[in-house]
């Protein structure tokens, strides 16, 4: 599989790669072989090669929203790079190797809003459409027009409103084989110098919630609907926004506060971040999370929902 794979084109190949180092937990063990790989067909090849051989494979993105398990990957993670960016007009077709901050300032500066409320979102473009990413009452849904993507043996294209997009989900997530290739986004007109300010203060509360150098991935769970609680829990009224309710809410009633396993803990200051003191392991992660949502459930009836991914080999 080795020497197969590195012989690839458009294929950069890393033997025995610490995990740890691609996500923003800075938690993971060593995968066997990590490949970069840089078009369509390379992606093709090597996904067909990991079948035909029979080795462990999984496709990330930029792993800000990543728990590798602390024994690594016992295959090759794949990760897709392509990361142009192209304007035209309205439109952009941007590749899934962008970075969403790259794509939230570019279009700022062409003067292209409808992005500008996702600026200090951490991340590459695919995975911001695999998780239909947002902030502030806004999702990058509402600007796509439609996603290529390999679906396992061919390249697809779909208009956005097959893509089964809701609150932080897509089709994506139901159809783990299909890979995002690029998309296509049409933005609305606007000045460049009011957008500007607008990403510029809400990245100003963003990194005051989130330091850069913090080793997190932002809030670890899903917000709840409102309209999907279980009957008999009531919420007081100034704290649903948008009709979902923060599950800051039900953890800060529950104690999640400063909540600590190992090297991972509870922020002082927001029940629905975690983040790495040092020294943290995945096996700590997962034992926290699964601590919280005890927690709420004992308390509340209610079940939370984990925005992050995981990558377990057993």
């Amino acid at each position: 599989m080795l020497f197969r794979l590195s012989a690839i084109p458009n294929v950069q190949l890393f033997v025995n790669a610490p995990l740890a180092r691609y996500t923003r937990f800075e938690i993971g063990g060593a995968a066997r072989m990590l490949a970069n790989v840089s078009s369509v067909n390379a992606l093709a090849a090597t996904l067909q090669l990991a079948k035909d051989t029979g080795t462990p494979h999984e496709v990330i993105g930029g792993g800000t929203n990543l728990i590798v398990d602390d024994e690594g990957f016992p295959g090759v993670v794949v990760r897709y790079v392509p990361k142009n960016i192209a304007i035209e007009g309205l439109r952009i077709r941007v590749e899934a190797g962008a970075m969403l901050q790259d794509l939230v300032d570019q279009t700022i500066d062409a003067g292209l809003g409808g992005l500008e409320t996702m600026t200090g979102i951490p991340g590459w473009v695919g995975g911001a459409i695999y998780g239909n990413a947002g902030a502030y009452g806004h999702s990058i849904q509402e600007s796509i027009e439609s996603v290529r993507f390999f679906d396992g043996s061919k390249t697809c294209e779909l208009s956005s409103d097959k893509l089964s997009f809701s609150y932080r989900t897509s089709i994506f997530k139901s159809f783990k084989n299909w890979i995002v290739l690029d998309a296509v986004l049409k933005l609305n007109r606007a000045d460049p110098g009011e957008l500007r300010a607008t990403a510029d203060g809400i990245l100003k509360i963003r990194n005051e919630k989130y330091p850069p150098t913090m080793k997190c991935a932002g809030s670890i769970f899903k917000n709840l609907m409102l309209a999907d609680l279980p009957s008999g829990v009531t919420v007081p009224d100034k704290v649903v926004r948008e009709g979902k309710v923060p599950s800051a809410y039900f953890l800060e009633a529950a104690g999640a506060k400063g909540l600590a396993i190992g090297g991972l803990r509870v922020a002082d200051y927001h029940a629905n971040l975690i983040y790495n003191e040092g020294g943290g392991t995945a096996h700590d992660l997962w034992h926290l999370i699964e601590t919280l949502k005890v927690g709420v459930w004992e308390k509340f009836g209610v079940k939370l929902e984990e925005e992050v991914q995981s990558i377990r080999t057993h």
